[in-house]
């Protein structure tokens, strides 16, 4: 799970996609016609991985483009989204931020940052632990939980219609899972 990220825009405002190929190209698939490129500037040994990653990189931005909208109408982005769900997952609504930004895979920063900010909206505020005061823990109110549960109404109709058939769902979350397992990720 990542932090907000913001898109790559140019001067003018027009987002791109990965190895500079405009988002809205006027014909053809852009990330076709860069892999064309590829081969054409002597690079064939690399022009399949490029066109998947660039592929996976605009499918996360479309995704995301979905996963905004959905959120917007609760003044959430992805990652307030995640810390809040995450703390409505633990049975006591509470948790170190240590262990809330391991569980979400992100850098401490990241989770201070969302953790501020969802503390500015009242949703979640800030304990020290009991046993261990240098323990700084995340704790979620009922306003927090009560955000999470609307904007996963929401947020699951992204999920349920993924833009992908219903069939490829699994075998797509099984080859990123191979990805993620290859790039160091702890999977099962």
């Amino acid at each position: 799970m990542a932090p907000d990220t913001p898109s790559d825009t140019d001067d003018t405002g027009d987002t791109h996609a990965p190895a500079g190929v405009p988002v809205a190209a006027s014909e053809g698939d852009p990330i076709a016609e860069a892999r064309r490129q590829w081969v054409a500037h002597g690079w064939a040994d690399a022009a399949d991985g490029m066109a998947m990653v660039t592929s996976l990189v605009r499918a996360q931005q479309l995704l995301m483009e979905r996963i905004d909208a959905a959120l917007r109408p609760h003044d959430l982005t992805f990652a307030r989204y995640e810390v809040l769900q995450v703390l409505s997952f633990s049975s006591a609504g509470r948790m170190p931020m240590t262990r809330l930004g391991s569980l979400l895979q992100v850098h401490p920063a990241s989770v201070t940052n969302a953790v501020d900010r969802l503390e500015r909206q009242g949703l979640v505020e800030r304990e020290r632990g009991a046993e261990d005061r240098r323990v700084v823990l995340a704790v979620l109110r009922d306003a927090g939980r009560a955000a999470a549960s609307a904007a996963t109404a929401d947020l699951n109709e992204v999920f349920r219609s993924p833009g992908v058939a219903p069939e490829d769902v699994a075998d797509l979350t099984t080859l990123l899972t191979r990805l993620r397992r290859g790039s160091g990720d702890a999977v099962d």
